[in-house]
């Protein structure tokens, strides 16, 4: 049985892909902060390993994989999301969404390659966002960090493709999760209206994808896939 770590993996993208791969016959544990209550409702119901970690922290991020161990699948999924002008972001908001959406990519990857080196097989999959490709006003400290998420991605696919391992970056439109539940309704309308499939996403759109890299994906590594419904193309 193949082993899966999903770092944020309680709520939204992260859960559905949880259930998924779960369902299909893996040995998934997730990764959570926060939601304790949430974390020990999903291992009674699919069977998950819950984990507690702050990705961005190198020490709880090597504690979590001394207790995991090796894993033939990461994904790295775990984020943060914060609407504000550049002129008032603080440092230590800049730090935060960098911390985890980007270091905490770092972070988990340290510790999921050496066991993946020494087996010359593993799939990563980061979670970026359509923001890191074309940038979002408001979001500047988060399109950043999801732009690093791309440049990281391909840089490490073409470092360890010898050693059997893919990477790839999954680079979601609007999804219907409690991240974006900052948006309000005529913000929601609006961008539904300026995308072409006039419809926003769901957890299970991410995870239907992450599947398929997974098990599909054998010719597929450095790759940028973003379901957005046409609104970035």
């Amino acid at each position: 049985m193949k082993k899966v770590l999903i770092t944020g993996g309680t709520r939204g993208i992260g859960e559905a892909t949880a259930k998924l791969l779960a369902k299909n016959g893996y040995k998934v544990y997730i990764n959570y902060l926060k939601s304790d209550e949430k974390a020990q409702k999903l291992a009674q119901e699919i069977g998950v390993v819950p984990v507690k970690a702050d990705v961005s922290s190198p020490k709880e991020t090597k504690e979590m994989f001394d207790l995991v161990g090796g894993v033939d699948v990461l994904i790295n999924n775990a984020g943060i999301a914060q609407q504000k002008l550049f002129t008032d972001i603080t440092s230590d908001e800049w730090e935060r969404m960098l911390g985890v959406n980007l270091t905490g990519v770092f972070n988990c990857t340290k510790g999921a390659l050496p066991y993946m080196i020494n087996k010359k097989s593993g799939c990563i999959i980061n979670i970026s966002s359509m923001w890191g490709i074309c940038g979002a006003s408001c979001e500047v400290h988060y399109s950043a960090a999801k732009a690093g998420v791309i440049g990281f991605s391909k840089a490490l696919a073409k470092e360890v493709g010898p050693s059997g391992i893919r990477v790839n970056c999954i680079a979601p439109g609007m999804i219907d999760t409690e991240m974006n539940n900052g948006f309000d309704d005529e913000t929601v309308e609006m961008i539904k209206e300026e995308t072409p499939l006039g419809i926003i996403g769901k957890p299970e759109d991410i995870a239907n994808c992450v599947l398929y890299l997974i098990e599909q994906g054998q010719f597929i590594t450095g790759q940028v896939i973003s379901p957005n419904g046409g609104m970035v193309i």
